[in-house]
């Protein structure tokens, strides 16, 4: 179960960025050695989508 700070990120702060920050056992379980998450890799080259920023 992932800790109390990794599921609740600052304002300001990327839920997804954070949460993997955090408790990257837990987010990243299905990924085999050396795998980047989908999602990270979005967030890497696209920037943050605005619904995920916490007000």
């Amino acid at each position: 179960m992932a800790s109390d700070r990794a599921t609740n990120p600052p304002r300001g702060e990327c839920t997804h960025c954070w949460f993997h920050a955090y408790a990257s056992r837990q987010a990243q379980v299905g990924l085999g050695p050396r795998e980047d998450c989908p999602q990270c890799v979005d967030h890497m080259k696209n920037g943050h989508p605005t619904h995920m920023i916490v007000r």
